[in-house]
């Protein structure tokens, strides 16, 4: 049972790493960048608005993800529309 659990494991767990190993620098590159996005932003809300660095710190945050969720349901809508129109165009 344990060696099914490992092969399993093992199945899933080879393409991350190895997308990790092929990918390494840009990962870190990203991560940099984010966290200094993070703080940048955080300073932008302080300095204009007055606001603290919690505040800042949490719009930062989560505006991104706001953002992401935003664009996922306009890329979908996008796509949608596009298809339709596609198929309209070769009926």
């Amino acid at each position: 049972m344990v060696e099914l659990i490992k092969r399993r494991f093992m199945l899933i767990n080879a393409p991350i790493q190895r997308f990790f190993k092929e990918n390494s620098g840009t990962i870190l590159r990203t991560v940099i960048y984010t966290i200094g996005h993070f703080f940048i932003a955080a300073a932008c809300v302080m300095y204009f608005t007055g606001a603290s660095f919690l505040v800042g710190m949490t719009d930062a945050i989560v505006e991104p993800l706001i953002n992401g969720v935003w664009y996922f349901i306009l890329d979908k809508f996008w796509a949608s529309r596009m298809t339709n129109q596609n198929s309209t165009v070769q009926a």
